[in-house]
């Protein structure tokens, strides 16, 4: 069984960034608009702090964390959202805090859960290590959404690979969640690392490849640019749809972001 420290690590490692990136922020600056439409920065660490919560309901309060799943079925299109607008009303020394203290409560859990532990989610359950894959997706998505508001360019690193391990293992329900079926035979993945190294997924003589750099994968999966301005190829049907659908995220399918030529 994978040991889940690494990931841990990697994700106190990407929350330490985006941390740095907001804990000097004026009043103004946590108001920016992001491309999120209508959440600004504060709304975005807002709904990190939310996430990281009920992530620790997941794994220490399954009672609780049950309510929540039950709080979401009940405003489907709505929660989400309910959850950003509550934190983001917070003063930003409040938010800060509480997104601090939830995320270092749950990395503390998630370090003491019992080896081969499973913990419910909003989609399917999940590990130890996948649950921080899973906080870590998430914290650099929206750490994106951040630094984009900012004006800020953010540097890659090889945590990416949390990242793009996700997103080849969700394939299918990518494929799932879009009422398609998901192909039956594996896909050849091969992603270029920011340190350069060359990160595979699947058989070598898979008909169906994707290839290209890692970072731009992880933007894919997780939404955060559209699919023509990434330098991805495919080869085989099946792997183009896909391209067209991942998600990497659980929940109903995203509504991406629009391609830069026509960004309003």
């Amino acid at each position: 069984m994978a040991d889940p420290t690494p990931v841990i690590d990697d994700l106190c490692a990407e929350s330490y960034e985006l941390d740095l990136l907001v804990a000097e922020l004026s009043p103004e600056q946590w108001e920016l608009a992001t491309p999120a439409p209508g959440w600004t920065v504060a709304h975005q660490i807002a709904h990190l702090a939310w996430t990281d919560h009920s992530a620790l309901l997941a794994v220490t309060d399954q009672d609780a964390f049950s309510r929540e799943v039950e709080k979401a079925l009940a405003a489907p299109g709505d929660f989400v959202d309910n959850g950003a607008e509550a934190g983001a009303g917070k003063p930003p020394a409040r938010l800060l805090a509480y997104w601090r203290a939830g995320r270092e409560d749950l990395a503390d859990a998630l370090r003491t859960a019992p080896e081969g532990a499973r913990f419910p989610w909003y989609g399917p359950p999940m590990s130890t290590a996948s649950m921080a894959t899973a906080r870590l997706m998430e914290t650099w998505a929206h750490g994106l959404d951040v630094a984009d508001a900012l004006g800020v360019t953010r540097t890659p690193t090889d945590r990416l690979s949390h990242i793009a391990r996700l997103g080849v293992r969700t394939r299918d329900y990518s494929f799932g969640v879009h009422g398609l079926t998901p192909p039956f035979e594996e896909f050849r993945i091969e992603l270029t690392a920011p340190s350069g190294e060359l990160w595979v997924y699947g058989p070598e003589n898979a008909t169906d490849r994707v290839t290209g750099p890692a970072l731009d994968f992880c933007l894919l999966v997780t939404q955060r640019a559209h699919r023509t301005d990434l330098a991805l190829r495919t080869e085989g049907t099946d792997a183009d749809r896909w391209l067209d659908i991942a998600q990497a995220f659980a929940g109903p399918p995203g509504g991406g972001r629009p391609p830069k030529g026509n960004a309003g």
